[in-house]
């Protein structure tokens, strides 16, 4: 998977670096203000920022091109919202109907600021695109059901009706058109422009709101469970029709996610290559010819971890010719990202050794200890990492950054390398060390694979002491707290450790089914028998939703049809591969054949 993805993003730099001069440009707008964690919401608040990591890492970003969004002054949210709203959102309570969770002063603070920045960007980003006749995105915004006196599913400012306003201010009388193809109604845009002829409004959604009437709207009911044909087919109807009646002079378009058929929130069964297609559409339909309408893109709806890849997708074709490059999985992307901040830490940052030079032979103080007969032990994880250091990556990963979005404001690293079985980091969220966060405990294995040295992970521990489990996550078995988020990006960091230290891979053994389930799309079963026996289970678990496939095996309830017993979870080793001959092992094609021999004489059922 590394070289892989590496090998092909190398490919796609040489490609496009001498069609550089031939794109038009596409300017964006991003801040790091967009990103506050929420416990339990669905929403990837790094969405943009993985779009920006994936646009860079293949070739296709000039970084003249992206620019910082500011929070935007209240004096132009006044446009838009009553005074008698924006005063009652400062108060403590007042998010809690919009964003459905209860917040601490200080993160409703944060939230506040991150919406009134993605404000600020999509009027950036509105500015732009009317300045150069050009496309602007704004990755984040699409905020569409923020009415002028409420605001509700997480939206508390309006920021294409901020932006409209503030054009307007600015003297542009132009017709501003809104495509919204964000699974849910556009209500809040068309509430604030109700009897605005100006400005026309068009959505395509599962469900209209009632009583949300404008002089210049299209809203277009689709009911729920739509697929393909039917979506392209109201799309391609219906957005022609709008633009040679309404002649607009400036677009925002709302490019929501959300209707794909993998989204977490949304009920349509949209394919990835459907919801290229719709892009395009509404690309051409504003962009080609001689329609060169001023285009701000903004993100709007997308939940879960694969959002950012359909927003992507499309950005990929404004700077790639009109040609899509696949983004990678999320998994593949966080290593992208990671590995390009280990080669920002020098070693001796990591270590806590001074800068070696040439006059000290590479001798430590701990060397010069061990040479004169006292007792050596380096005080470093692993051997290699000073807390300091380690501290350093976390920080600059931005770990720590997301542990105090939650409310930890004062996060502290400890490390426990006194226990034969191996080293221990902890992080905890408060000072006292009464919160704790995350715990690990690693150790170098040379002994599960024969010439195979691995990073033996022997505990792993994440946990937000403060969040709440909801009907929508459930606790899983043997949780005692909701998760944080942050798994992925611990594999991630595990992942450097191995290209450190010069590591094959990663292993670890799952005490639970949905352990194992987490990692699936990057680590195989050590043994090829334990991996067949495990895509056999997975095959019967598959039509169940997460949480209730771990309940069903936690509680015995999944049966093996040839026995007629119930399958008993057995820990056993698991392995993400990093070098090519620890993968050659895990996929070739003998273990491969073994899986897959393995699988067939297996069949599960969870009986009703």
């Amino acid at each position: 998977m590394r070289s892989s993805i590496a090998k092909a993003w190398r490919r796609g730099r040489r490609r496009l670096s001498t069609a550089a001069g031939n794109r038009g440009r596409v300017q964006f707008v991003y801040s790091r203000r967009y990103q506050v964690e929420l416990p339990g919401v669905a929403y990837d608040f790094q969405r943009g920022e993985r779009i920006l990591t994936f646009l860079d890492a293949a070739g296709l970003l000039d970084r003249g091109d992206v620019h910082a969004a500011e929070p935007i002054p209240f004096r132009y949210l006044r446009r838009v919202h009553t005074d008698d709203y924006l005063t009652a959102v400062t108060r403590p309570d007042a998010l809690l109907r919009i964003v459905g969770l209860q917040l601490s002063e200080e993160l409703a603070e944060r939230v506040l600021e991150a919406q009134r920045t993605m404000v600020g960007g999509t009027l950036a980003a509105a500015r732009l695109a009317v300045a150069s006749r050009g496309i602007a995105v704004s990755l984040g915004g699409g905020m569409h059901h923020a009415f002028a006196d409420r605001g509700e599913r997480f939206c508390v400012y309006n920021d294409v009706a901020t932006a409209i306003a503030e054009l307007r201010a600015q003297g542009a009388a132009a017709r501003i058109l809104v495509i919204d193809l964000d699974v849910h109604d556009g209500d809040g845009t068309r509430s604030i422009f109700a009897a605005d002829p100006s400005v026309h409004t068009f959505s395509i959604h599962n469900h209209t709101s009632a009583g949300v009437q404008a002089a210049e709207a299209t809203a277009i009911e689709l009911g729920f469970g739509v697929g393909d044909e039917a979506y392209l087919e109201a799309v391609r109807a219906g957005l022609p029709r709008v633009i040679e009646r309404f002649a607009p002079e400036i677009v925002f378009y709302l490019a929501g996610s959300d209707p794909a058929a993998d989204d977490q929130i949304g009920d349509w069964k949209i394919t990835p290559e459907a919801m290229l297609e719709r892009d395009r559409f509404v690309l051409s339909s504003v962009r080609e010819g001689a329609r060169k309408l001023p285009l701000i893109v903004v993100l709007a709806g997308g939940y879960g971890l694969n959002a950012w890849r359909y927003s992507a997708r499309f950005l990929s074709t404004l700077l790639n010719r009109g040609r899509a490059v696949e983004p990678p999985s999320t998994e593949e992307l966080l290593l992208v990202r990671y590995r390009s901040l280990a080669r920002q830490l020098e070693e001796h940052e990591l270590t806590g050794e001074p800068e070696r030079n040439e006059d000290d032979w590479g001798l430590s103080a701990e060397d010069l200890a061990g040479a004169l007969g006292g007792p050596r032990r380096p005080r470093r994880l692993l051997g290699f990492y000073s807390r300091q250091g380690l501290e350093l990556t976390l920080e600059r990963a931005g770990l720590l950054e997301r542990a105090r979005d939650l409310g930890f404001e004062r996060p502290i690293l400890e490390l426990d390398l006194d226990n034969p079985a191996g080293d221990t980091a902890r992080l905890y969220g408060d000072p006292a060390r009464r919160e704790l966060l995350i715990e690990t405990r690693l150790r170098v294995d040379r002994r599960a694979l024969p010439g195979v040295a691995l990073l033996r992970v022997e505990w792993l521990l994440l946990q937000n002491p403060r969040g709440h489990f909801t009907a929508e996550r459930p606790p899983l078995p043997g949780q005692s707290h909701p998760g944080l988020g942050m798994l992925q990006d611990l594999i991630a960091l595990f992942v450097l450790i191995c290209d450190r230290l010069q590591l094959d891979g990663i292993v670890f053994v799952p005490s639970h089914f949905h352990i194992a389930a987490h990692g699936r799309k990057t680590t195989r079963f050590l043994s090829p028998i334990d991996e067949g026996l495990y895509r056999a289970l997975e095959q019967a678990l598959r039509p169940l939703p997460f949480a209730e496939a771990a309940a069903a095996m936690a509680a015995g309830r999944v049966v093996d049809t040839a026995t007629g017993q119930p399958l008993v979870w057995h820990p056993v080793p698991m392995v993400f591969p990093v070098s090519e001959r620890l993968r050659e092992q895990v996929t070739g094609e003998e273990y491969e054949r073994q899986a897959a021999e393995e699988a067939a004489r297996h069949a599960f059922v969870v009986p009703p």
